[in-house]
């Protein structure tokens, strides 16, 4: 069976490759052609290269394999990505948004931020890597612009407050954001939908809109994405 390749019909940037097996994949444009990040496949056809998106290993690739209504990242976006870890999922953002937008990576871990520099940054000159803590957004103020979009993927108790309070700083007003909850890291004891409430109400208390709940299972047991709109 021969590979073929279409646009995804709902987002930017996101295509859908028949692989031989008769199985359909996502992917994206690779722009940095010859180069993989966490040895996903790559794909020439007719003189454009694609990376297989791995919905096992990208919160944001599994979001859309669950059907997610909206996913708010577009060319020539500029992007702040909180939690960017080695970049598997920042490097599909970058394909996304291209070489006129850029993605704002702030990321706590030393040896996560040389990775994400090494395998990512170092080729794809609109990726900024940021080594900070992002419940503390003051401290990249100087740093950072306002952007269209925020991806939210950390591993700290208090997610939607540290999304939020980097909304407030840098996020327009009539921007969206992207929270992938991690309920696990927030408390071991709760259930999942309370867990997951508890969230949400922090981003309606900060003036945001929810746009959708998407649960990741079965690609993430005890995660869900949650777009949401910033009033201002």
């Amino acid at each position: 069976m021969s590979i073929t390749v279409r646009k995804h019909n709902n987002f930017d940037g996101v295509y859908l490759i028949t692989t031989e097996d008769g199985s359909t994949k996502l992917a994206t444009i690779n722009l940095a052609p010859g180069r993989s990040v966490y040895n996903e496949r790559l794909i020439v056809i007719e003189d454009k290269e694609y990376r297989l998106w791995d919905p096992y290993k990208s919160k944001l690739a599994a979001a859309i394999m669950r059907k997610i209504p909206n996913v708010p990242i577009n060319s020539n976006q500029k992007v702040l990505y909180l939690g960017a870890a080695s970049g598997t999922t920042v490097s599909h953002v970058s394909d996304i948004v291209g070489d006129e937008g850029c993605v704002y990576c702030i990321e706590l871990s030393f040896r996560s931020l040389r990775e994400l520099l090494s395998n990512v940054c170092t080729f794809r000159r609109r990726v900024f890597p940021i080594l900070a803590d992002a419940r503390f957004p003051d401290n990249y103020r100087i740093l950072l612009e306002q952007v269209d979009v925020i991806y939210c993927d950390v591993a700290q108790s208090q997610q939607a407050k540290i999304l939020a309070d980097n909304a407030t700083m840098f996020l327009k007003a009539g921007g969206v954001a992207m929270l992938s909850i991690k309920a696990r890291s927030i408390n071991a004891t709760k259930s999942l939908s309370e867990i997951f409430r508890g969230e949400v109400d922090v981003l309606k208390e900060k003036r945001f809109k929810i746009r959708n709940i998407t649960p990741l299972k079965p690609y993430d047991k005890a995660h869900t994405m949650v777009t949401a709109e910033f009033l201002g």
